[in-house]
């Protein structure tokens, strides 16, 4: 697989110096640099968690009330 990665000129540079001073090209120290720092594809899609779940479940609120306040009335007009 070929790919073109376009960077800023001062990047591109800095890899010119430092794949010189290597004795390597700027395609194989790029593709080093890339192969060292790309993240890793994960092999199954991660699942998500769904951050509202259990929501209701805290003591500290008034949710482990709600039968009681709603007998008192609580949310009428």
């Amino acid at each position: 697989m070929s790919m073109t990665v376009n960077v800023p000129d001062d990047v591109a540079r800095r890899l010119e110096a430092a794949a010189a001073a290597r004795g390597v090209t700027v395609e194989e120290l790029a593709a080093e640099v890339l192969t060292q720092n790309a993240p890793a594809v994960e092999a199954a899609p991660r699942r998500r968690r769904l951050g509202f779940v259990g929501i209701g479940a805290s003591e500290h609120g008034i949710s482990h009330r709600v039968d009681e306040l709603l007998a008192d009335g609580f949310g009428r007009d």
